[in-house]
C-alpha cells in the first residue's frame, strides 16, 4: 500500500508546479507537490510576466501582491541601446535608440483594451516565494520541498512513485492517477524517453547577479531593459534591474548577461568573468557585490510529446526557450491553466478521459510558436549590433568611429543612422509581439468550430485582434450591473465552469443553461447594449462577440471560447451537445 494516496502528484517548484498546485487547489483536486530543491529558484531568470500570466495570478489572488512588489508601470515604459555604460569619453554610456515596451507601462491604448489586467516585472527570485506562499495557503502539508522523486512507474489506472525526503532520509511511496512533469525535464521526460528538439547552443551566456549602485549611469528612470553594444571591447551586454526595493536607475540589484563565444574557456572562470563584467561596464574599481554567476546557453527546443500516457508535461520540461521576449515563464503558468480544469473535469466526472487528449494540441503549436519568435528576437538582437557597426575582431578605434556615425549628424552617415533606427524598430517584434502573447488561439477537441473565417491580420506578431470566435480567447469588456458598479467580463467565470454568454434576447438560452446546470459546471448570464443581467455600455462586448441578440458564446473555465451560435433553434439539445463533444463523453 502507498504511503499517500491522491489525485495528482505534481513535481517540481518553479512556475509551472507551483501555478498548477494552486489551480489544482482551487478547483478542488487534492495532489502533493514535491521539489528535490530545497527552496524556490535562486536564479534571477525570468522577470517579466504578461496579461494572460496576471489574468491567471488574479484568479489565484497573488496579482495585486507581485504588483506591489514588481517594477512600476512608469520605470518599464522602454527598452533602450547604449554605447556601454560608462568610460573616460563623454560617448560612452550615449543612448542611441528606445522602443515601447509591453503596453509602455500601461499607457498603450490597445493593451488597455485586451485584458483587464496590466503587464508587469517581477524576477523569479521574487516571484516564487510569492507563488509558494500562496500554494502552502491553498494546500497546508502538501508543498514539500527538498522531497525528491527518485523512481516511478506508471500503469493503466495511475501512477506509483517513490519520492525521497532529503531533510530526513525517509522514503515514501505516492499513488496517484495522474503526473505533472514540472521539472525542467530534469528526470520525469527522461525516463519516459521524451526527446527535446530543436536549435541547442547557440550562444554561451554568462549572467551576473550584482548588487551596485549604477544610478550615476543608468539614468533613464524609464527603461526597463538596457542593451549595450560595446564599442570598446566589441562584444555586447544586456543590463536588467532587479530591485527589490527600488527600480529603474536606484534599483539596489542588477542582471548583467555577458556574451562568449562557445570554445572560450574565459566565460567558466569566475574571475575571469566578473574582471570581463568590469570591463564591459567600464567600472573597474567600482564597488559591487557579486552574487551569483550562471552560465547558460542559447537554444530553443520543444518536447516531442506532452503527454505519455497518465503523465503530462509543464514548462521547461516541455518547451525551453531564449529569455527575448519573456515568454518561457509565462508559456510555463498558462500550461498550467490550460490543463488544471481539464484535470478537475475529469477527476470530479464531468468529462471523460479524451478530454485531456486535448492538452498537447492546444499547448504544443503554441509553444513551439513562442519558441521559434524568441529564436527570432535573439537573432535580431545581433542584427541591430551588427547594423550599428561593432565588430567583435576590430579595435576600439573602429567600432568608436563607426558608432559615432549614428550620432554625427553629417549627411554621409544619414543612411548609416536610418538603418540603425530601421533595425532597432524591427525589434517591436519582441517588446510589441502583443498577438503572440495575448491572441493565441486554441484547436482541438475540446473547441467546436462555427463555420466562420479565421479573421484576417495584418501584423499577426504585434497585433490581437478581439473576437469571440470558437478557440480564441474571451475578449475583454467592461460591464455593468443594476447598480451601475462595473466589472470586466475576464470576472464572470467561476472555477472550473463553464459560463454561457447570452445576447440580450437569449432567454432560451438561460432556461436551457438552467436545465443542464445540474448535469455539468455550468452558468449563464445574458449581456446586451441596453437590455440584460448585465449592461455592455460601450458596445465592446457587442463589438466582439460576433452573434446577434438572440446569440449565445460559451466560454471554457480557462477562458477561452469553446462554441458560439447565432440563435437558439432547441437550445437545451444545441448546448447540451455542445457539452457532450467538448467534455469528451
Amino acid at each position: 500500500m502507498p504511503d499517500l494516496d491522491t489525485d495528482v502528484l505534481v513535481v517540481g517548484g518553479g512556475g509551472a508546479g507551483l501555478t498548477a498546485s494552486m489551480l489544482l487547489s482551487r478547483l478542488g483536486v487534492g495532489h502533493l507537490l514535491v521539489s528535490a530543491l530545497p527552496t524556490t529558484s535562486v536564479l534571477p531568470k525570468a522577470h517579466v510576466l504578461n496579461q494572460r500570466t496576471m489574468e491567471i495570478l488574479a484568479d489565484l489572488g497573488v496579482a495585486e501582491t507581485v504588483y506591489r512588489r514588481g517594477t512600476p508601470p512608469e520605470q518599464m515604459r522602454y527598452s533602450a541601446w547604449y554605447a556601454g555604460l560608462a568610460g573616460p569619453a563623454d560617448d560612452y554610456g550615449r543612448r542611441f535608440g528606445l522602443i515601447e515596451s509591453w503596453g509602455c507601462g500601461g499607457l498603450s491604448a490597445d493593451w488597455a483594451a485586451a485584458s483587464p489586467q496590466r503587464q508587469t516585472n517581477l524576477p523569479q527570485i521574487r516571484l516564487e516565494p510569492v507563488l509558494r506562499s500562496r500554494a502552502d495557503e491553498l494546500a497546508p502539508g502538501r508543498v514539500r520541498f527538498h522531497h525528491e522523486l527518485t523512481a516511478f512507474t506508471q500503469d493503466a489506472g495511475g501512477v506509483t512513485a517513490t519520492v525521497l525526503d532529503r531533510d530526513t532520509g525517509r522514503s515514501y511511496q505516492v499513488r496517484a492517477r495522474y503526473l505533472l512533469a514540472c521539472d525542467g525535464g530534469r528526470t520525469v521526460g527522461r525516463q519516459l524517453g521524451i526527446r527535446m528538439e530543436g536549435a541547442r547552443d547557440l550562444a554561451r551566456i554568462a549572467t551576473v547577479h550584482l548588487s551596485a549602485d549604477l544610478s550615476a549611469w543608468a539614468r533613464d528612470p524609464e527603461v526597463l531593459i538596457r542593451w549595450l553594444p560595446l564599442p570598446h571591447t566589441g562584444g555586447a551586454a544586456t543590463m536588467v534591474p532587479m530591485g527589490p526595493d527600488r527600480w529603474g536607475p536606484d534599483s539596489e540589484e542588477w542582471v548583467v548577461h555577458l556574451n562568449y563565444a562557445a570554445d572560450d574557456p574565459r566565460g567558466l572562470d569566475d574571475d575571469q568573468v566578473i574582471a570581463d563584467l568590469r570591463t564591459a561596464l567600464g567600472l573597474p574599481d567600482h564597488p559591487l557585490t557579486v552574487h551569483l554567476i550562471t552560465r547558460w546557453s542559447i537554444e530553443g527546443v520543444v518536447a516531442d510529446r506532452f503527454r505519455d500516457g497518465r503523465v503530462f508535461l509543464l514548462g521547461d520540461a516541455a518547451h525551453r526557450h531564449p529569455p527575448t521576449g519573456g515568454l518561457g515563464l509565462n508559456a510555463a503558468i498558462q500550461d498550467a491553466a490550460n490543463l488544471a480544469w481539464k484535470l478537475a473535469a475529469v477527476l470530479h466526472g464531468h468529462a471523460g478521459e479524451p478530454l485531456l487528449d486535448t492538452y498537447e494540441p492546444e499547448r504544443k503549436p503554441v509553444t513551439a510558436r513562442n519558441v521559434q519568435r524568441s529564436l527570432e528576437n535573439a537573432l535580431n538582437h545581433i542584427v541591430t549590433a551588427e547594423a550599428a557597426g561593432i565588430a567583435p575582431g576590430a579595435d576600439p578605434e573602429t567600432n568608436w568611429r563607426r558608432m559615432r556615425r549614428l550620432w554625427s549628424g553629417l549627411p554621409e552617415d544619414a543612411e548609416h543612422a536610418r538603418a540603425v533606427r530601421r533595425a532597432i524598430a524591427a525589434q517591436s517584434m519582441e517588446f510589441n509581439e502583443h498577438n503572440i502573447e495575448y491572441g493565441y488561439t486554441y484547436t482541438s477537441a475540446a473547441v467546436l468550430p462555427d463555420g466562420t473565417p479565421e479573421p484576417g491580420n495584418p501584423d499577426p506578431v504585434r497585433l490581437y485582434q478581439p473576437c469571440a470566435r470558437p478557440g480564441h480567447p474571451l475578449p475583454h469588456a467592461w460591464l455593468e450591473d443594476d447598480d451601475g458598479r462595473r466589472l470586466p467580463v475576464h470576472d464572470l467565470p467561476r472555477p472550473g465552469r463553464f459560463l454561457l454568454v447570452a445576447g440580450e434576447n437569449g432567454h432560451d438560452w438561460c432556461k436551457a443553461a438552467a436545465e443542464l446546470a445540474g448535469t455539468w459546471p455550468l452558468d449563464v448570464v445574458r449581456v446586451g447594449h441596453l437590455d440584460g443581467d448585465l449592461l455592455d455600455p460601450r458596445s465592446t462586448w457587442t463589438r466582439h462577440r460576433g452573434h446577434g441578440p438572440e446569440g449565445a458564446v460559451l466560454v471554457r473555465p480557462d477562458r477561452f471560447i469553446a462554441w458560439r451560435a447565432q440563435k437558439a433553434t432547441d437550445a437545451t439539445a444545441q448546448l447540451a451537445q455542445a457539452l457532450r463533444s467538448l467534455l469528451g463523453h
